[in-house]
């Protein structure tokens, strides 16, 4: 098989649908669909079965679309070791990034190093902290930039830290929760913040919120309290100007100091060898706070 077979069998393994795979790999899906045949007719099997819902692989069509994606990734490693050596910055970058540096920080960031580094690419996957570290221990990605204090072995640069602000259009001060009887507008996290969270709350109230409200996303949470639904607390990442009318009261810990969120960059020595990587390094220094 060449290597746009492999790539083939590997983008439709993802997709699962023939229009989503031809429109990632430039083709019609006539053209898809006979080269798939093509495919099949090769091995002597069906890969995949073709239903109004899409597409599933067969058995033999798993173990085939694995083995093409280890050809891709083999291809990818010995790609990146070939282009180490050269002076030009060439490779895919891959980041692993916690979602909301990734809406708020990170941006910046890659728009200086496409700047920089015209001839790189970018692959980037945002998520929770265990969804990156899972991706970092099984070699999907070169970095991963995780908010808190990871447990890491490896080598982690620290980003920047930014403190926790209580938000919202009509509370002026932390002592009118008491009174209000807006809802508590709360985002799901599997990191540690929830729990910094839990924590001032039940030293500054020791009782639970008159009413809460808990959304998946921290950008509905912020939209939320932007259109006077609720309060929340947020991040400094997260209020960049554009907040307009909210207030915002600092949290404070047990010796009246700011709560502030600590954001890494974590990896693997191996990693930090690529040109990439270390280009990356280098933009990243300019925006470090």
């Amino acid at each position: 098989m060449s290597y746009s077979e492999f790539q083939l069998l590997t983008v439709l393994a993802e997709e699962m649908n023939m229009r989503k795979a031809a429109e990632k790999l430039f083709v019609s899906q006539p053209a898809l669909s006979q080269r798939l045949q093509s495919i099949e007719k090769d091995w002597g099997t069906k890969i995949f079965n073709r239903s109004t819902k899409g597409l599933s692989l067969t058995p033999s069509g798993e173990i085939i679309s694995d083995f093409a994606r280890e050809v891709m990734a083999k291809r990818e490693k010995v790609l990146e070791n070939l282009q180490a050596l050269e002076s030009e910055v060439h490779g895919t970058l891959k980041i692993a990034c916690a979602t909301i540096v990734g809406q708020n920080w990170l941006p910046q960031v890659l728009k200086k190093f496409i700047e920089n580094y015209p001839h790189a690419k970018i692959s980037l996957m945002t998520g929770w902290s265990s969804e990156i570290s899972k991706a970092l221990y099984e070699g999907e990605v070169h970095l991963g930039i995780i908010r808190g204090t990871p447990e890491w072995k490896g080598r982690k640069i620290h980003l920047f830290e930014d403190s926790l602000y209580l938000v919202d259009k009509e509370i002026k001060s932390v002592e009118e929760i008491l009174t209000t009887d807006k809802p508590f507008i709360q985002f799901k996290s599997d990191s540690t913040y929830y729990q910094e969270i839990q924590e001032w709350w039940h030293r500054q109230f020791q009782q639970a919120p008159k009413q809460s409200i808990v959304v998946d996303q921290i950008e509905t949470c912020r939209q939320m309290v932007f259109n006077g639904i609720g309060y929340a607390i947020l991040p400094a990442i997260t209020l960049n100007g554009a907040e307009g009318n909210i207030y915002k009261i600092p949290l404070l810990d047990h010796d009246q100091q700011p709560i502030r969120r600590d954001t890494w960059l974590l990896g693997y020595d191996s990693a930090f060898e690529l040109r990439q990587v270390q280009a990356f390094i280098e933009v990243i220094e300019e925006f470090k706070k």
